[in-house]
């Protein structure tokens, strides 16, 4: 293996770059349509967007986590859910950088870019700015964002990854 692609014992550094990738593809994703959305269009005053008869753009701030979970009024509560994203998200890096697993890797990088991503919503606005609404036939999904997707799609990929066989050590008795 090259010296340039190894990291610390020889392992590939490969990984540990497509995680990175897959963390700055989601932020600049996320932050830019949020800011596009919020500040380059007019959906605020006119929404809902409707882009087909299941899905609508409109403006939902969440003030709270996941589903709109522990909703957050005030600043303790709003820092304090900043604090856990950045926490959250140097325990991914720190995970990522130690996956010799591409799947892995780039699943943490979603995850850790998703992470941070809402957390600079929470940090600037006081509430993560969310305006995809999936709904089918009086049915509602709630309301998200790439970030949110992202994380999602993380959260698949480290179902996958620990779906996978682990690698053995012993040579094969048969």
């Amino acid at each position: 293996m090259s010296p340039a692609i190894a990291g610390a014992g020889g392992r590939s550094r490969a990984p540990f770059r497509l995680g990175l990738l897959a963390l700055v593809t989601t932020l600049i994703l996320d932050q830019a349509s949020k800011l596009w959305l919020y500040l380059g269009t007019d959906l605020v005053l006119t929404q809902p967007w409707r882009l087909t008869p299941f899905v609508d753009l409109l403006v939902v701030w969440n003030r709270g986590v996941s589903y709109g979970l522990f909703q957050q009024e005030g600043d303790l509560g709003r820092w304090f859910l900043v604090a856990i994203s950045v926490a959250a998200f140097i325990s991914l890096i720190v995970w990522m950088r130690r996956t010799s697993s591409r799947l892995l890797a780039v699943a943490l990088g979603l995850v850790a870019g998703g992470a941070v991503g809402n957390a600079i919503d929470r940090a600037a606005y006081g509430a993560v700015f969310d305006f995809v609404h999936l709904h089918w036939d009086g049915w509602s999904w709630y309301v998200f964002n790439i970030a949110d997707a992202a994380i999602v799609a993380g959260v698949v990929g480290l179902i996958l990854d620990s779906l996978k066989p682990a690698a053995s050590d012993e040579p094969s008795s048969i």
